[in-house]
């Protein structure tokens, strides 16, 4: 028999943040997270997200034994606002039991139910820049600080309760080199002194702080026809700006501004901290700092996290400013392999703007639907 307890005191939750310290202790491809960063997010004291959204955070046991978590999120902008009457589920974990699965989502549709939504999607976070997705390929590769990885049983325990693919997702990689200038570098100044454009670049964080928030901005400007797509709120800006910006190195961040100078592109690249957060092991004490900022100068890989274009600007060959820049820091820091974090599979355009680096599919993943029974 499972049993459902809710996740509410501070001890609950850090229960909740380490079941997947066991659940993937043996595993070589599981990148733990920080434990006082998931602290935070799960604070609604904290995290901004909690001004528009529920969230409900659920342990299962069996056998007097802890065997899976789950988040049920209802994010009231996307209910309210866009009318999309869905009930989000994420930081899902269980054991290969199909028993443990069903209850955990069960009590998400009961949720939903009760709120009168018609159907749930998961596994996701609060905003577009959470985790997203379900790994349904690429086991066996290093997983990153910004997704989530899984054991391959569990697209399998969707299915079997009913759900059914909504939105697949890719992550492609390509060696640094196949970044020939040829391809970039002409382009780059046409585009600069057709549309009197030009790029900013940094030394330090704090001269990177000043344009965070127009960057946040256009990233809601970038994406805001998608369909999957909930805007940032000004406090949420100032979270992540707190958050993220402080982690990235500040010449892995391309701005491009035009002749007003008011941004129109952006792009961040973060330095891959997937081993250095296991040997972390969810602590920055008494090493962890340490193995991150070491990580943070000396790496050899790196991950496209975000890239914005303003709408007027798109299809204009920007980021081949974007690439140009790029290729003179890597270049200079020897980086040898590039990563691009999860895209919409159907998402043709981002596929053109990489096709000349020859990448290569390496993870697929999914979030999953399914209609609740009223």
């Amino acid at each position: 028999m499972v049993i459902l307890k809710e996740a509410v005191s501070k001890a609950d939750l850090k229960t909740f943040i380490k079941f997947p310290f066991s659940l993937y202790r043996d595993s070589p491809y599981w990148v733990p997270p920080l434990i006082s960063d998931e602290l935070n997010a799960f604070d609604k004291n904290t995290n901004p997200a909690f001004k528009n959204a529920d969230a409900w955070f659920y342990l299962a046991y069996k056998d007097n034994k802890l065997v899976g978590r789950i988040v049920g999120i209802i994010n009231w902008v996307e209910v309210k606002q866009q009318q999309i009457p869905k009930v989000r589920f994420g930081w899902f974990d269980f054991i290969d039991d199909t028993a443990v699965s069903e209850a955990l989502l069960n009590k998400i549709a009961e949720i939903g139910r009760e709120h009168q939504l018609e159907f749930i999607e998961g596994p996701v976070g609060f905003s577009n820049l959470d985790k997203v997705g379900v790994l349904t390929e690429g086991f066996t590769e290093i997983g990153s600080m910004v997704t989530w990885y899984n054991h391959p049983y569990y697209a399998d325990h969707y299915t079997q309760h009913g759900f059914k693919k909504e939105k697949g997702y890719v992550e492609n990689k390509f060696p640094a080199k196949n970044a020939d200038p040829a391809l970039f570098t002409r382009l780059n100044d046409l585009v600069k002194k057709r549309y009197k454009l030009k790029e900013l670049n940094f030394d330090n964080t704090k001269d990177i702080l000043p344009l965070a928030d127009q960057m946040f901005a256009l990233f809601n400007q970038t994406y805001d026809k998608l369909s999957s797509f909930v805007p940032i709120s000004d406090a949420q800006i100032a979270y992540f700006k707190k958050k993220y910006i402080s982690f990235i190195n500040p010449e892995y961040i391309k701005f491009i501004v035009d002749s007003k100078e008011q941004l129109i592109a952006f792009a961040i690249v973060m330095p891959s901290f997937s081993k250095a957060l296991q040997k972390a092991n969810g602590k920055l004490f008494p090493f962890g700092f340490y193995h991150l900022l070491k990580a943070k100068k000396k790496h050899r890989d790196v991950h496209f996290y975000l890239i914005g274009i303003h709408p007027d600007y798109q299809n204009k060959g920007v980021t081949a400013i974007i690439f140009n820049e790029y290729y003179k820091t890597f270049t200079a820091n020897k980086i040898d392999m590039c990563y691009r974090t999860p895209e919409l599979e159907d998402n043709v355009a981002i596929r053109q703007m990489w096709k000349h680096f020859e990448p290569v599919i390496h993870k697929r993943r999914a979030t999953f639907k399914k209609n609740i029974d009223i």
